[in-house]
């Protein structure tokens, strides 16, 4: 698989509408830079899909099942299977729902936020290896550059 090669327009050099694309850019270096993080996870028997379920149970607490899929844009069917493996693995346990005796509460269990604790420390570990590869200058850029995206974030 080849990456192409975008080049880069500064708003400042007029080329038309600057915003639109600072975004295009901003959002394909986004989405790649996610895409590698995402690789970076240790090896073993989960998949990409029960690592984020796992990862939105211990990010968002507790949750029910049609929560948990909603949050990850699943159909219930799929969740169900997702959850069930997760279960399997001893990641994940459900409870009686506290108003709702027809549901059920999900959410990691001890081994569950160990392994995503796991998840999280070989993904940051990625990560800090290759910004320690870029030069002091890059790296306070990318410093502020995060800072501005959390504030568009929360925009």
């Amino acid at each position: 698989m080849t990456e192409r090669t975008v080049t880069a327009h500064h708003p400042e050099q007029g080329s038309g509408d600057g915003a639109a694309q600072l975004a295009h850019e901003l959002r394909d270096a986004i989405t790649r830079l996610n895409r590698r993080v995402r690789q970076a996870r240790p090896v073993g028997d989960l998949t990409i899909a029960q690592l984020s379920a796992l990862t939105s149970l211990e990010l968002a607490g507790a949750l029910t099942p049609r929560e948990l899929a909603d949050l990850e844009r699943v159909q219930p069917p799929t969740m169900t299977k997702i959850v069930g493996r997760l279960e399997e693995a001893g990641l994940v346990q459900r409870a009686p729902h506290p108003t709702d005796g027809r549901q059920v509460i999900l959410s990691a269990t001890e081994r569950g936020r160990v392994v995503y604790a796991q998840f999280e420390r070989s993904r940051d570990q990625w990560l800090a290896q290759r910004l320690s590869e870029l030069t002091g200058p890059e790296r306070a850029a990318l410093a502020a550059a995060a800072e501005i995206l959390q504030r568009v974030a929360r925009g």
